[in-house]
């Protein structure tokens, strides 16, 4: 019987905005963002205008919803983050539930829409739909971020032969030789110590 191969883990990014009916509880909802493994990047409170919303919202222009939700989202500050941990976008969009807080309180009670939306319109929370479009969401509230890419799984397994594994066989060998009573807390003062990134300076008289 094969064995299946391990998970691959990617740690993503996604844009959270906190909407204006829900900013004076924001605390309440960070709590429960960090608490579900998510760290917050960047964080910023700001006022949109109607035509910041307008472009923020571009691909639901010509909705029957459009004005009221750029009159909504300009009526007030809302608090933009960017938050990251593995499939951040899937998790972030499950944390905060339908975007109809209305059926969320009758489908998914736990999420966050349901205990702080009160509508579809007003529900509380925005979340990326797609990578890609948090990518742009991210740009478009935090203009100076670099989101990097991804590195390949090729690019990671040439970094761990060519940088972890030859420092790594050098300290088990060590532990070998010197069999210290704890090989772990010994293992890891000897990588302190002989970090390549951080080579030794000798000092001369």
């Amino acid at each position: 019987m094969s064995r299946s191969p391990p998970p691959r883990i990617y740690v993503q990014q996604t844009l959270a905005l906190v909407k204006p009916d829900v900013v004076h509880v924001a605390d309440q909802i960070e709590d429960q963002i960090l608490n579900s493994g998510f760290t917050i990047l960047q964080k910023r409170k700001l006022q949109l205008s109607p035509e910041h919303c307008s472009d923020f919202y571009a691909d639901q222009y010509g909705t029957p919803h459009f004005p009221s939700l750029t009159a909504f989202m300009s009526s007030g500050p809302v608090i933009a983050m960017v938050l990251a941990r593995d499939d951040a976008v899937a998790h972030w969009n499950h944390l905060i539930g339908p975007a109809n807080s209305v059926i969320a309180k009758k489908t998914h009670p736990d999420s966050l829409r349901a205990k702080y939306g009160t509508s579809e319109l007003q529900n509380a929370l925005h979340g990326s739909e797609s990578l890609a479009a948090a990518v742009k969401e991210i740009r478009f509230m935090f203009p100076n971020t670099l989101i990097e890419p991804l590195p390949s799984r090729l690019e990671i397994k040439e970094y761990l032969n060519t940088y972890v594994n030859p420092t790594l066989l050098r300290g088990l060998t060590e532990v070998c030789k010197h069999k210290p009573f704890n090989p772990c807390i010994w293992l890891a003062d000897w990588l302190l110590k002989n970090n390549p990134n951080e080579p030794k300076v000798e000092e001369t008289e």
